[in-house]
């Protein structure tokens, strides 16, 4: 029971339960949730933290990028809690709608790349 009280409590914080929404749709790195939620890099890394310490969360390195991910073992319980048990209310939230927007605008101008290549130039 402490792990599923752990787990609840970590998506309780609304800027957590946000990431969370996020990264079931795609696999991001600090940078674009950055563009996405428009909050300092240092609130959304102590925010991942949290969810990482769950197992909810979990981070991949991909060349230099840190990846982060909904964990496996953790997806199917998400998808029911969220789909299932909130769906509707999510979905008509603003800020969900409104991250959900800054999503396809981030993927669409390549937020990560673009960080990528500014990285590069100052080198």
């Amino acid at each position: 029971m402490k792990k599923a009280l752990k787990i609840l409590k970590s998506l309780s914080d609304p800027t957590r339960l946000r990431i969370v929404i996020l990264l079931m749709e795609k696999d991001l790195c600090v940078c674009e949730l950055f563009f996405i939620l428009k909050m300092e890099q240092s609130r959304i890394s102590h925010q991942l933290r949290i969810l990482r310490e769950t197992d909810l969360v979990e981070d991949i390195r991909d060349g230099k990028w840190v990846i982060y991910r909904i964990s496996e073992k953790a997806r199917e319980k998400l998808c029911v809690l969220l789909d299932k048990v909130f769906g509707e209310e999510l979905l008509q939230s603003e800020k969900i709608e409104q991250d959900k927007k800054n999503l396809k605008i981030c993927t669409r101008k390549q937020i990560r790349k673009l960080k990528g290549e500014s990285r590069e130039d100052a080198t």
